[in-house]
């Protein structure tokens, strides 16, 4: 009645009357609860005069009997969301309640109504509130005191933070506010199990944190207990303080931080030297950063003291001499408390690099041990990163500048020294030094790219020479003039040299030189540079008779890739890579695929599975990140030279004969292969970039699919009409295309040579339907399940299922623009899963297997939370599963058990007896894969409920002695884990 108003609030309260005046506290209490209830729901509705009686009627109420104090405390809540409250009302409520209700002794829902109350009145009556002045806040500190509750204290420590944040005054109470909330400092609270409120410990910790980090007046209070609790032994206590130390220092200045400067030093000073977890230590270092950052940033008046310089002379008198003894085991503690301070600011930069850099520098020259000159340089690199943070070297105020010739020096001969390992800090101190602009002259520059060179190429370890190859390709868009001049001459020099040495050093140098010029490619004249040596020595492999061509193809094909994906965020470096190296390609493909037509040598190399499958990703890299109109324009050359035999914008175009590769006849093979650049280029063709003569390609790519006799040639064809139909806008000419291809499909796999090759079409077609939920997908589906029960089909239908769930390199993924929808995999499982276990019941003992490889297949590709959710129903058909004589089964089911183990204890526990003898007698297979899965699921059994496994353990134990045995050494390391894991089931503190 209220809300449709056919009823005042004041009418209500009359018709109440007997319930509010009556002597029984209970019936007083039930009337007032139906009052504070009809509020809750219509106080928007509430005029200004209302509000004023109710509020006094309410205020009265708070003396009356406990029983009734919860009903009342909810009605003022109602009154404190009304807009039309008076002034001063909200103070008259306040003052009410800090007088006559003792909040602590309520229960925790009517504290919490309290607390709401204050929150109320704070965020609508700020300016009335504050004119009570330091009365409220003693007020708030009274109906705090106490509280237990993790839910109210939320509220609660979310009001201290507006009290201090919104300037309320505190007067003579700051430090009963700071007693009142850091009594619960460090947070203790473990939330009970099944918490439906869902409060973490995390979240009172740092709720607390913002309170004591909220105001530079708690400080005098605050920091001697984070140094009291940093010296417990309490890690969780030493943590908190820490994080809490970091989280003030962003609002103290030297006035907060003088008196306890030394006490903090000597805390951290010691848990760095002496804590064997690393987190504390971490969480050491940052305090140690924050507090230097602070004292940095405090401005200084003439005649006070400068703080920091006090504090960084105490870090360098208690660190510095452990930097002399490389060997002990304070050198890194005080090397790392060094660099902690020295990245405050520029300012701690060059107050500790002059007193530290000088100092390394000689050690490195004293100590002529390379494990001890490793650990020193090192310290070093640390130094010269945190140089970095501050971009230009300075040289009015830069140690390191006036340091230049030595730092150098020491670096340089780190590269030449035998010892890998401090070769490669030498390398990283290098990249370092040259990423600072202006440090290094020319002269050393060129010295720098020598040393690269050298490393990279002649190097005989491979891990000098990657990082050699990395560190040239981070300094080459800083220098692209020094290394384009330089190191790609001497790279292409090396490349074309005809040396007297081994065929094996020959071949392994030439590969150094082709990862050299990838790596280095890093920059759009470096790669204007690189492609055309790239390029050139690929037609010079090509031109050659000798036995590596193949492979050395493929290393120039790889380093190409390389190029092409560094190329990719940069749009000019990105279209000169693809119009040079794509036609390029191209050209020496079609110019092989013709002499193989007119049998005439050399070039066949170009044509091998191997050599095509690696030029694949260079030209989908190249494809991918085209524009729109560039894509275009490139698109309307390629699909002609396919389709029409245009090879006008090829480069050296003068061809013996016609390019014709969906042509018939048995010569033409070698120019079908070439489908697989095609499918390369066009499938990584962004979405919205028009293919010409779409209709007539798709037809000849579906022909090709189903007609060709050679599988490469096949699949290729049957990938690249997949990825167009994927693409391929939806309406009648789709419809149209996949009408076309069902009808050859279906002839191919009832019968005939070609079902092999009428299934891999049917493979591609139905997962690039699949990805975009086509409604055709399902129908393709049900044909592939129904091909589990052919006894010639079957097994490569079953394999074909990780196909459709598996992500294809080269294809139908979302980096070559591919329509894939999200969760296309849980769609699958939930239409078809179903349907395999169906198929499985009913099939025949010489087809089940291939219904399990089937779904052993989905379940591994489907993500863990939903195989989890489905175990239950499945568990025992992938049990039965073990009990299968393919290893492709048995290794794609214990691949998916293991995880399952790991994540799903207790139900998997319900099965325990099963899944011991099924991994223990699957350690024993013929193939190796199958036996070291079955260990690693044998381990993965430990973290099931010990109860439920003690009863296995003697026989476990005994049965994996026998593979300890085992001729091969990653089965008996499987073996030795997992034993081990046995051996200690049930031990004390396990």
């Amino acid at each position: 009645g209220v809300k449709d108003g056919r009823w005042t609030v004041l009418q209500l309260v009359e018709a109440l009357g007997f319930c509010l005046e009556n002597t029984d506290p209970r019936t007083r209490g039930r009337g007032i609860q139906l009052l504070s209830q009809v509020l809750l729901q219509c106080y928007s509705l509430l005029q200004e005069k209302e509000v004023l009686h109710l509020v006094l009627f309410y205020e009265s109420r708070l003396q009356d009997h406990h029983l009734v104090i919860p009903s009342v405390l909810q009605g003022l809540r109602a009154l404190s969301m009304c807009e039309v409250l008076s002034p001063g009302l909200a103070v008259s409520v306040l003052k009410a309640i800090f007088q006559e209700v003792h909040v602590q002794s309520l229960m925790q829902l009517d504290r919490h109504t309290v607390y709401s109350i204050i929150t109320n009145f704070m965020s609508t009556r700020e300016e009335e509130l504050k004119g009570l002045g330091a009365d409220f806040t003693f007020g708030f500190i009274q109906v705090m005191d106490g509280e237990k509750d993790p839910r109210n204290l939320l509220v609660a420590f979310q009001i201290v933070r507006d009290l201090i944040a919104k300037d309320y005054a505190l007067g003579p109470f700051v430090e009963e506010l700071f007693e009142v909330t850091s009594c619960y400092f460090p947070v203790d609270f473990t939330p009970p199990p099944n918490d439906p409120h869902g409060i973490q410990r995390e979240d009172l910790i740092l709720s607390l944190r913002a309170v004591l980090a909220s105001t530079t007046q708690f400080a005098e209070f605050l920091l001697p207990l984070l140094i009291e609790k940093l010296d417990s032994e309490l890690q969780s206590a030493k943590l908190d303080s820490l994080q809490t130390l970091t989280a003030c220092c962003a609002i103290y200045g030297q006035k907060e931080l003088q008196e306890f400067l030394p006490s903090l030093w000597s805390s951290l000073r010691r848990e760095v030297f002496q804590t064997a977890s690393e987190r504390i230590e971490t969480e050491c270092l940052a305090a140690l950063r924050a507090l230097s950052v602070c004292l940095s940033r405090s401005v200084l008046s003439s005649d006070s003291e400068d703080l920091l310089d006090s504090f960084l002379s105490s870090i360098l008198q208690d660190c510095r001499h452990h930097l002399c003894e490389p060997d002990m085991k304070l050198v890194w503690p005080s090397a790392k408390l060094l660099q902690a301070a020295a990245g405050a600011s520029l300012r701690t930069y060059h107050h500790i690099t002059r007193s530290v850099l000088p100092l390394l520098l000689e050690q490195y020259t004293k100590h002529t041990q390379s494990s001890q000159r490793r650990t020193i340089l090192e310290m070093l690199l640390g130094f010269l990163e945190l140089q970095q943070k501050w971009g230009h070297v300075e040289e009015d105020e830069s140690t390191l500048l006036s340091l230049q010739a030595p730092v150098c020096s020491v670096v340089f001969s780190a590269l030449t020294d035998p010892s890998v390992q401090l070769q490669l800090v030498g390398i990283k101190a290098l990249t370092v030094l040259g990423s600072l602009q202006g440090f290094l002259s020319s002269s050393d520059l060129e010295l720098v790219v020598d040393h690269l060179i050298r490393l990279a190429l002649h190097e005989e370890d491979s891990q000098s020479s990657e990082a050699a190859m990395e560190a040239a390709g981070s300094l080459a868009p800083t220098y692209p003039k020094v290394f384009s001049g330089r190191m790609v001459p001497r790279l292409e020099q090396e490349l074309q040299s005809e040396r007297e040495e081994s065929y094996h050093n020959h071949c392994s140098l030439q590969q150094r030189c082709l990862q050299a010029l990838a790596a280095v490619s890093t920059h759009t004249s470096i790669v204007r540079e690189t492609v055309p040596v790239l390029l050139q020595h690929l037609q010079k492999v090509q031109k050659g008779t000798e036995a590596r061509n193949t492979q050395d193809m493929v290393s120039v094909c790889q380093s190409l890739h390389r190029v092409a994906l560094q190329c990719q965020q940069d749009a000019e470096g990105c279209w000169y890579f693809h119009q040079t190296v794509v036609p390029c390609l191209l050209a020496m493909a079609v110019q092989a695929a013709m002499q193989e037509s007119t049998h005439t040598l050399p070039g066949k190399a170009l044509l091998e599975e191997e050599v095509l499958a690696a030029m694949i990703p260079v030209i989908s890299a190249a494809t991918t990140h085209l524009s729109p109109e560039l894509a275009a324009q490139s698109v309307s050359h390629v699909v002609p030279l396919f389709l029409d035999g245009e090879v006008s914008f090829l480069p050296q175009n003068s061809f013996p004969c016609s390019f014709q590769p969906f042509g018939d006849g048995e010569c033409l093979e070698a120019q079908r292969r070439l489908v697989a650049l095609l499918m390369a280029f066009i499938c990584s063709l962004p979405r919205d970039v028009a293919i010409p003569q779409q209709e007539w390609l798709l037809r000849e790519l579906l022909a090709l699919s189903c007609s060709c006799n050679c599988p490469f040639t096949a699949t290729t064809a049957a990938k690249c009409f997949a990825g167009l139909v994927n693409k391929h806008p939806a309406g009648q000419q789709l419809d149209e295309i996949l009408q076309l291809a069902v009808n050859r499909m279906e002839p191919g796999l009832a019968e005939g040579p070609r079902r092999t090759q009428a299934l891999t079409l049917l493979l591609w077609v139905t997962k690039a339907l699949v990805l975009r939920y086509h409604p055709l997908s399902s129908c393709l589906t049900d044909k592939l399940l129904g091909l589990l029960g052919d006894t010639e089909l079957g097994p490569a239908a079953a394999d074909g299922f990780s196909l459709l769930m598996a992500e294809s390199p080269d294809v139908l993924h979302k980096g070559c623009h591919a329509d894939v929808r999200i969760m296309f995999r849980q769609r699958f499982f939930t239409d078809n899963v179903p349907k395999l276990v169906q198929g499985f019941h009913g099939a025949g003992p010489d087809v089940k297997a291939n219904y399990l490889k089937g779904l052993s297949h989905v379940l591994n590709h489907l993500p863990r939370p939903v195989l989890v959710t489905e175990l239950p129903t499945l568990l025992s058909l992938l049990l039965e599963a073990l009990s299968c004589s393919d290893r492709v089964v048995q290794l794609s089911t214990l691949s998916c058990l293991h995880p399952l183990l790991l994540e799903a204890p207790q139900i998997m526990s319900l099965h325990v007896d099963t899944l011991v003898t099924k991994f223990l007698n699957l350690t024993s297979s013929p193939a190796m894969a199958v036996r070291i899965a079955a260990l690693r699921c044998a381990h993965a059994l430990t973290s099931l409920p010990t109860t439920v496994l003690l009863p296995y353990k003697g026989r476990v134990i005994r049965a994996l002695a026998k593979p300890l045995d085992d001729k091969k050494r990653l089965v008996r390391k499987e073996a030795v884990a997992a034993r081990g894991e046995w051996f200690l089931l049930g031990s004390p503190g396990r």
